[in-house]
């Protein structure tokens, strides 16, 4: 399976930016811009790629524990940026050090269920909007979202989530997300 350590923001937060995408998106160059959908829309804390389904029980039992030693803790969906020409993205406030420990003991979760996890980043939490074939100046679209400001809201639980990427070929398909477990922070 396909999978990964995400936060989920509720739905009315979620309402909150589509609207804002919507507008984003009159101002698209069709061909360029693949639009994610709104029900792909997360925090990733940690990507844990194929997993062997014998290493799922494991996993789910310490992200458990990451999530039993965390607690609630606030964000709100604020501004964007980009990551170069290939990616526009929502950004996030709020108690952001919460977010970035609750990551970094997903990515230690994965390490210690024997998952090969050699890529170390630094978390840069954002929820992505659009991606660019062939790159795109994403200047007009960072502006556009400098004054957007969503709803505080309380994040409650740590969810693993499996990715079913598209196989049909047909333009704009979207990757299938699905809630495999969820846990919650206390």
């Amino acid at each position: 399976m396909r999978l990964f350590a995400a936060v989920l923001p509720p739905e009315t937060v979620l309402a909150e930016l589509a609207a804002a995408a919507t507008e984003l998106r009159t101002r698209a160059a069709p061909d360029r811009l693949r639009w994610t959908g709104q029900a792909g829309w997360h925090f990733t804390l940690a990507f844990y790629g194929e997993v062997d389904d014998a290493l799922v029980s494991g996993l789910s039992t310490r992200l458990r524990r990451v999530a039993r030693a965390s607690a609630p803790f606030e964000l709100a969906l604020r501004g964007g940026g980009r990551f170069e020409d290939r990616v526009l993205w929502a950004g996030v406030t709020g108690d952001l050090p919460a977010l970035r420990a609750l990551a970094a003991g997903a990515v230690a979760a994965g390490r210690r269920a024997g998952l090969d996890l050699r890529e170390s980043r630094s978390y840069r939490p954002h929820l992505t909007l659009a991606r660019a074939s062939g790159g795109a100046d994403f200047t007009e679209y960072v502006t556009a979202l400098a004054d957007f400001a969503g709803q505080p809201w309380t994040v409650r639980e740590i969810c693993l989530i499996r990715s079913r990427l598209p196989r049909s070929g047909i333009p704009g398909e979207q990757p299938r997300y699905e809630t495999v477990d969820r846990w919650p922070l206390s």
